[in-house]
């Protein structure tokens, strides 16, 4: 092997390729393999042809995505709940460990695989999700895959990749106070596009990132797809280790330390080339949130509706279509749009840390519009219980669920009503996302939080007496 320096990636990469294609293609080996309950199609192929799982213990089950969260154990949806029933059959039926509906783990799959210790630095993992991105914020290698992949995994424990291009964003600086990754996610997403990423594995580094905590890189790399990148990693350090040390699924003893040494050797090297760099200014990151349809939609809070761009006809007539879905005007304040409702959850933003920060600005206060807190995981609901966050979101009027995807997707019976305006921790702002003719502004859990007070988008720095 080549002893030029190589990059997070290129590591990580180059430890799972089993064979190389003439048309440059990988077989790549998986460590870790989620499927949900979405996954019926592809355990369908595998009875189709008569195979079986091929490596049970590296394939895990999760009851996330369209499981209610406000009536369980009842799922009232029969179609739902056939789909959860066939997962319990098929993880039953090949060996499968399931974080089902009765299991005290249960969550959003990109919570549980973290917190479980499932995820750990230098591992492939894929999942039929988009947003497996998350995990790369350990130090591994994640990204979704389609139906089609999914059954080509479980029947063989590989699949087929083309490399994708290097990119790293250096982020310069620290972060201000109530600054949060979310906001640096969206902020970077509005800098270089929902495409800015595409075709490339982006790795997060600087004094900004190092600074984060292990659950704030996690929404850090969770974005990741919402500029186009295949994944996001972020190279594992002390903060790392830390977080891992004593989770349920990880190696104990003399054997975590043992890897630890390992993993000590996951970061790009000095002199490591990537195809694209990109730096951010820290210091320049302000609260931020999405006015349009797209996560590139973004702007600081203090901002305000943009204008159509008569030099660029085909972005005048997105901007001008945005609008009207949004049902905004040019030159309209964020801080003056009104809000029907708030959500607080999601794979993005609904770890402890996040219902901290929103229990933190809702303390003592009302919410003047109804929302929805889903926390991410069973395990993280009951640490919220056990802090007393859950009262404080009750006493400021919100409804505490239970674990899952919840209004993120619209999916599961969560979702907002059409023509509603929802203030959302989520990860997508797209047409309909949160549910028909639904209307999404992502923000950062506290800046949720404000806008649950102030009945409209507000900025969270001026409810802790630093705003304008």
């Amino acid at each position: 092997m080549s002893s030029a320096p190589r990059t997070l990636f290129d590591k990580v990469w180059d430890a799972h390729v089993v064979a190389v294609r003439e048309d440059g293609e990988a077989l790549l080996w998986v460590d870790r393999h989620f499927v949900h309950e979405g996954s019926h199609h592809a355990f369908r192929k595998l009875e189709e042809k008569g195979r079986a799982v091929a490596e049970p213990s590296l394939t895990f089950g999760v009851s996330d995505h369209y499981v209610p969260t406000l009536s369980r154990p009842h799922i009232a949806d029969p179609e739902i709940a056939g789909m959860v029933e066939r997962l319990n059959g098929n993880a039953a039926r090949h060996g499968i460990r399931l974080f089902g509906l009765d299991d005290p783990a249960q969550g959003i799959v990109h919570v549980v695989g973290p917190e479980q210790g499932l995820t750990l630095p230098g591992l492939l993992i894929v999942c039929g999700d988009s947003h497996t991105s998350t995990h790369g914020a350990l130090g591994a290698l994640a990204f979704g895959i389609g139906a089609s992949e999914v059954a080509h995994v479980l029947m063989t424990q590989t699949l087929w990749q083309k490399k994708p291009k290097r990119m790293r964003v250096t982020v310069l600086g620290r972060l201000s106070a109530h600054v949060t990754a979310k906001d640096l996610a969206l902020s970077i997403i509005a800098s270089i596009g929902a495409g800015g990423a595409q075709g490339h594995a982006v790795e997060y580094a600087g004094e900004a990132v190092s600074a984060l905590s292990v659950e704030a890189r996690l929404t850090l790399c969770n974005m990741s797809i919402e500029a186009g990148a295949r994944c996001g990693m972020i190279a594992p350090d002390m903060a790392t280790f830390a977080y891992l040390r004593g989770r349920p699924h990880a190696p104990k003893g003399a054997d975590f330390e043992a890897i630890v040494d390992e993993w000590r050797g996951l970061a790009s090297d000095p002199g490591a080339v990537f195809d694209r760099e990109v730096a951010i200014d820290a210091r320049l990151v302000e609260p931020t949130v999405t006015w349009g349809v797209s996560p590139e939609d973004a702007l600081p809070v203090g901002g305000t509706v943009p204008h159509a761009d008569l030099a660029n006809p085909l972005r005048a007539k997105y901007v001008a279509e945005a609008l009207a879905y949004m049902g905004l005007a040019p030159g309209q304040k964020l801080t003056d749009i009104a809000v029907d409702r708030v959500f607080i959850g999601s794979c993005t933003n609904g770890r402890i840390e996040d219902l901290r920060a929103a229990a933190a600005v809702l303390a003592g206060r009302k919410a003047v519009v109804p929302g929805l807190v889903a926390p991410g995981s069973s395990a993280v609901k009951r640490q919220a219980e056990a802090e007393g966050l859950d009262r404080i979101f009750e006493a400021a009027g919100l409804t505490w669920a239970d674990s899952g995807c919840s209004m993120c997707v619209g999916m599961n019976g969560d979702r907002l009503a059409p023509g509603e305006r929802c203030a959302s921790t989520t990860n997508r702002n797209f047409r309909g996302r949160q549910g028909p003719l639904s209307r999404t502004h992502l923000m950062s859990p506290a800046m949720v939080a404000a806008a649950a007070v102030a009945g409209r988008i507000a900025d969270v720095r001026t409810l802790a007496g630093e705003g304008q």
